[in-house]
């Protein structure tokens, strides 16, 4: 009988269990049907719209310049360019919106800024259809990095001070032209520095640097008559692109481009939401790039990728509570997009922006992050040089063997912390 009711309880016990995981597993169904109808919108908040919409003008600005140099460079005509444009823009801002949506997460897409640069020096250099056959080695390159886990092994192997450090070195240039900015066009740039004293001092509503970035746009638009290009670039339909592959293709063009992607994109992105407490899944995000940068390289395009910046000023704390970050990086995602459908029109306006105006911009949008990447990379005791070695060598911005400076920096700055300072 002891036997019998011992089993019976058991029994019972059981099937309370297996009613709780259940019940459980009901609630936790009922809360994902809800949770997808409202928490979205719920998430929306002031903090990660101001910082989406400061990543997208980031990336729409400057690199959008650099394309037509490059472009008008290697001899493109008006469609080539037109196709470049589209690509870049619409699949990284697709990027950007399909993975925040997956991880929940804020992973910014975007492009390849170094990547155009290394391209305006070398367009010159292959035909378009070589061109277009190194974009797509290049995709192919990344995507097997990151499927193959390699990538992840590299960053584990890093102590997160250290590449704090690294990305704080690398934010630190952009936020030091904030001075010779403010010194070019004193107006806009004093009266967007008052705004954002006065906003960080008495304003908890409205985040200081999206005040700072609508004041200066206001008092610009006041103060100085912008000449906008009235000639604009013929519209025409993207179109698939037919690749060459050749070796030296992938010696010259496809491998340091893609090393250029991983080091100064892929890196400084993922460091950043490490650094912001993240668990960023690095072989999903390097895989995906790469498929994403191959898509891209079919429309004439060389990447679509996790953007370095722009990650950086979505995760950073200027965006709000943690959770609700993804958002800043689907609203950078969205607009991004808009961008490379409509970019034939929007560029004049871009190309008429003082230089100086493009560069306050980016100072007041990485203010955040570089003060927490100090505070993260210098506040403890125990990787203090290894993250003096990685802030210096990222600040220097000296690339060696195609290699750039963020990845030297995470090198050494492993090196020293697991060896020196184990």
């Amino acid at each position: 009988m002891i036997n019998i009711d011992q089993q019976e309880r058991k029994a019972g016990v059981t099937q309370m269990g297996l009613l709780d995981k259940y019940s459980a597993r009901t609630r936790d169904f009922n809360s994902g049907e809800e949770w997808r109808k409202t928490h979205f919108f719920q998430n929306v908040t002031s903090k990660n719209v101001s910082s989406g919409l400061i990543s997208s003008t980031l990336i729409m600005t400057g690199p959008a310049i650099i394309i037509l140099e490059a472009a008008a460079s290697g001899g493109f005509t008006a469609h080539q360019t037109i196709n470049w444009m589209f690509a870049v823009y619409f699949f990284g801002g697709l990027f950007g919106i399909v993975m925040p949506l997956l991880c929940r997460i804020p992973v910014t897409g975007g492009h390849s800024i170094t990547g155009v640069a290394f391209l305006a020096t070398v367009t010159s250099q292959f035909t378009y259809p070589q061109l277009i056959g190194g974009y797509v080695m290049s995709g192919l390159f990344i995507f097997l990095i990151g499927i193959s886990g390699l990538f992840t092994k590299i960053i584990k192997w890093v102590p997160k001070e250290v590449i704090a450090a690294m990305l704080a070195g690398l934010v630190t240039s952009y936020v030091v032209r904030l001075v010779p900015s403010v010194k070019e066009i004193p107006l806009v740039g004093g009266a967007a520095l008052i705004s954002f004293f006065i906003s960080t001092k008495y304003s908890r509503r409205f985040p200081p640097v999206m005040v700072a970035v609508v004041v200066a746009f206001l008092v610009l638009f006041w103060t100085q008559d912008l000449n906008i290009i009235s000639k604009e670039l013929a519209f025409s339909f993207p179109s698939l692109q037919t690749p060459e592959f050749t070796w030296i293709g992938l010696l010259t063009l496809a491998l340091p481009l893609s090393m250029l992607i991983l080091s100064n994109d892929a890196a400084p992105g993922i460091g950043a939401l490490e650094s912001s407490h993240f668990e960023p899944p690095i072989r999903k995000i390097i895989s995906v790039s790469g498929v994403f940068s191959i898509m891209a390289a079919f429309f004439g395009g060389q990447s679509a990728n996790i953007a370095g910046m722009m990650t950086t000023i979505c995760a950073g704390q200027d965006s709000g509570p943690k959770s609700k970050r993804y958002v800043a990086s689907l609203v950078s995602g969205f607009i991004t997009l808009l961008f490379g459908i409509f970019a034939w029109k929007i560029v004049p306006f871009i190309q008429s922006l003082p230089q100086a105006f493009v560069s306050l911009l980016a100072g007041f949008a990485l203010i955040g992050s570089l003060q927490s990447s100090l505070q993260i990379g210098f506040s403890g005791n125990k990787y203090q040089l290894s993250a003096l070695a990685a802030f210096i060598i990222a600040l220097s911005n000296v690339s060696f063997l195609h290699i750039s400076a963020p990845v030297w920096a995470l090198i050494f700055g492993a090196v020293i912390a697991r060896t020196l300072e184990k």
